[in-house]
């Protein structure tokens, strides 16, 4: 089996600021092609100062649309990250297993709202 390899999230972001949807498909990027190939990451917050949720939800909670729950839990671990960061994580997560396991009524939802934008 394999160990596993730390990615650190500053590394990815260049900054310890962990705040933007880009930044968050950055480190989604450097994830899931590892994840694809049955690495198991530890995914390191070390040094980040300010965790938001939209950063969260592009770098881990899209994983959920393509990778399974069991297999998530199996290759990545998040380490070094304060514990109000850590419940803002779980709420990231709990949204986006309900989001992929019910994605056409969500989207359905979303564009009796908003309106067809096209």
């Amino acid at each position: 089996m394999k160990e596993f390899i730390t990615v650190r999230v500053i590394d990815i972001v260049g900054s310890s600021l962990c705040v933007s949807a880009d930044d968050g498909q950055l480190v989604y990027e450097k994830i899931a092609p590892l994840l694809r190939e049955g690495t198991k990451i530890n995914l390191s917050f070390s040094g980040a100062e300010t965790i938001i949720s939209s950063f969260l939800n592009a770098a881990i909670g899209q994983l959920y649309g393509e990778f399974s729950e069991g297999q998530i839990r199996a290759q990545l671990t998040v380490s070094e990250m304060a514990q109000d960061d850590l419940v803002i994580l779980k709420r990231v997560v709990e949204n986006a297993k309900n989001y992929f396991a019910h994605r056409e009524n969500y989207d359905r939802a979303w564009q009796a709202e908003v309106g067809d934008a096209e």
